[in-house]
């Protein structure tokens, strides 16, 4: 499977957008060792901003009528993007999805990205550095960073790369 469209989420998506965050949450929780709220749900400030903030962008993952995960931009006027959530479900993964979805992603908004994950995550690790090497070759970086007022966490991980205007191929 690597047919996937990459679109600019609406108002109308946001019901399939917090089912999709819910289940990236969940997978998240094994890694960050969160647990749900008592209602049940994630986090979701990244979610909210997603949607209503000017400087942010919610794209939806879909093959064919199926939705296949969630990707969020911010930072679209700063000189460097970020790829601030990333997520495709589990049925979809190490199917070309992935690095397709991110590809067109980045392509929408050429020019410096960054993107955050931690080094626990040794399958995020292993898909950033192959994303970051298709889009950059070795033209990219990567450092440890504290998560801003959370010093009791380990640093991120942080992969900083120019992608051209052409990165879709």
């Amino acid at each position: 499977m690597t047919d996937v469209s990459v679109r600019l989420a609406e108002a109308s998506d946001q019901p399939v957008m917090e089912r999709l965050w819910l289940l990236f949450g969940h997978d998240m929780s094994e890694i960050s060792g969160a647990l749900p709220n008592p209602d049940g749900t994630f986090r979701n400030d990244r979610l909210h901003a997603a949607f209503t903030q000017a400087d942010w962008a919610p794209y939806l993952l879909t093959s064919g009528t199926s939705p296949v995960g969630l990707a969020f931009v911010r930072s679209l006027t700063a000189p460097t993007r970020v790829l601030n959530s990333f997520f495709v479900v589990r049925g979809a993964r190490r199917t070309g999805v992935g690095l397709q979805a991110v590809q067109e992603v980045v392509a929408k908004h050429p020019g410096q990205w960054e993107v955050a994950f931690q080094e626990s995550n040794t399958a995020a690790v292993a898909f950033w550095h192959r994303v970051a090497t298709e889009i950059a070759g070795d033209a990219w970086t990567e450092e440890r960073r504290p998560v801003p007022g959370r010093p009791e966490l380990t640093p991120d991980t942080w992969i900083t790369f120019n992608a051209p205007a052409d990165t879709q191929g």
